[in-house]
């Protein structure tokens, strides 16, 4: 019996032991800050902090390598840092420039590898009033933290002057050496590990949270250059499809490249669904301009409105105007090719409408096309530039050389090419 006794105690006290032990295990959680600094990013970070925070982790540890991005979105990062009530530190693991100063102090501690940077926070456009809230929210949060101010606001505003530190005309930008003469940066790592090290939690378990599927796919699809990419599909799809027939591959494309563009930035919170409603509005306008003749009221009013909706999509609105311009551009060169050489190259031939002849009693191999240049006849549909026409009863698939003609004018046959007939208005 007392042996019983013992093995049961035994037991016990095994799982005590076990149970004590896990509750003094530590978890430290690495949530990565890299790259642009944009919603993807802000919603990374927001995921992973109320992760460490349901785990119970020790502390949460900021890997921060960044050339900036979006103010908001660095705003957003710096308020959900700040609110943890967990202990928190930013380790510049290579640099921390612009928008990635302002995540840099939002943590308790600001720790430095021995050969990183931090700084250049200028903003882009550099009006006053933008620079000025800015500069305020950086000086607020150094406040909050502890940190040299005027050190922080001479990192964005290069008319701020500090004796043996920054001139006047120049921004400042720390090495980690520079950041730690200043008393600046709280100390310097190689590595996380020795931060854990330095703060007494080198048994730790080092945690990186999961990113979701959402945000790995908004996160490529917001990149600039992607971004830029997708506007060029959608616009050079548009312009193949305005020069073919029905509904087809350059219809695909074009959605294909607008969806994915819209759905990366509505998706990592850089666009609201405001700015996909001006597209569409804007689409839709355009489409109803190339129902009538002439250039007027929707016309004008389409551009501006799918304009408004792809550059506020993309927040940086120095960004959007730019990637927005290479798209134009080259769907302008594409359009170009199309209608001046396009129509005669063997890809084309393929894709845009040729001959049909739509009567009962008429076959294509009796016709001779040769014969019909010089003759006029009506414009069944609306020609843009590829539509149907009538010439002495009998139907043929035509194109015009780029411009529009509606349903119903009279046109006139200037030339055939191979099998494909070009027309004016008569």
């Amino acid at each position: 019996m007392k042996k019983r006794y013992g093995i049961i105690i035994i037991v016990l006290l095994m799982l005590i032991s076990s149970t004590i032990g896990l509750a003094d295990a530590e978890s430290v959680y690495l949530i990565p800050v890299k790259g642009n600094i944009n919603g993807v990013t802000q919603s990374i970070v927001n995921d992973g902090i109320k992760e460490a925070e349901t785990s119970g982790a020790s502390i949460i540890i900021f890997d921060i390598d960044t050339y900036g991005g979006f103010i908001h979105s660095a705003e957003r990062i710096k308020n959900d840092i700040i609110k943890t009530s967990l202990p928190t530190v930013s380790y510049v693991n290579n640099k921390a420039e612009s928008a990635g100063v302002l995540i840099a102090l939002a943590s308790e501690k600001l720790v430095m590898s021995k050969t990183a940077t931090i700084g250049s926070a200028e903003t882009i456009p550099r009006d006053e009033k933008t620079l000025s809230l800015w500069v305020s929210i950086l000086r607020d949060t150094a406040q909050y933290r502890n940190r040299d101010e005027q050190i922080v606001a001479s990192m964005a505003d290069s008319s701020i002057e500090i004796k043996d530190v920054i001139e006047k005309g120049r921004l400042l930008n720390l090495t980690t050496k520079e950041a730690e003469k200043l008393e600046f940066i709280d100390y310097s790592a190689e590595s996380v590990n020795e931060i854990l090290s330095t703060e007494n939690k080198a048994s730790a378990e080092i945690v990186e949270p999961k990113i979701s599927a959402k945000n790995r796919i908004a996160d490529i699809l917001t990149n600039p250059i992607i971004n830029t990419l997708l506007l060029i599909i959608g616009f050079v799809g548009a312009v193949v499809e305005l020069f073919m027939p029905g509904f087809g591959l350059g219809g695909v494309l074009s959605i294909l490249g607008f969806g994915l563009f819209f759905a990366g930035n509505i998706i990592s919170g850089n666009a609201e669904w405001m700015s996909l409603v001006l597209f569409i509005l804007g689409g839709i306008l355009i489409f109803i301009e190339m129902l009538i003749p002439g250039f007027g009221l929707p016309g004008i009013s389409g551009i501006v409105l799918l304009v408004m909706g792809l550059v506020s999509a993309m927040k940086d609105i120095t960004q959007g105007l730019l990637s927005l311009s290479i798209a134009i551009i080259i769907a302008a060169i594409v359009a170009i090719i199309v209608v001046k050489k396009g129509f005669e190259s063997p890809l084309m031939k393929k894709i845009v409408l040729g001959k049909n002849l739509d009567t009962e009693s008429a076959k294509p191999e009796t016709i001779n096309t040769f014969d019909i240049i010089g003759k006029e006849g009506k414009s069944m549909t609306i020609l843009r530039p590829s539509g149907t026409i009538d010439i002495d009863g009998v139907r043929y698939d035509a194109l015009t050389e780029g411009d529009f003609i509606p349903q119903g004018v009279d046109i006139k046959v200037i030339r055939v090419i191979g099998t494909k007939i070009f027309v004016r208005r008569a």
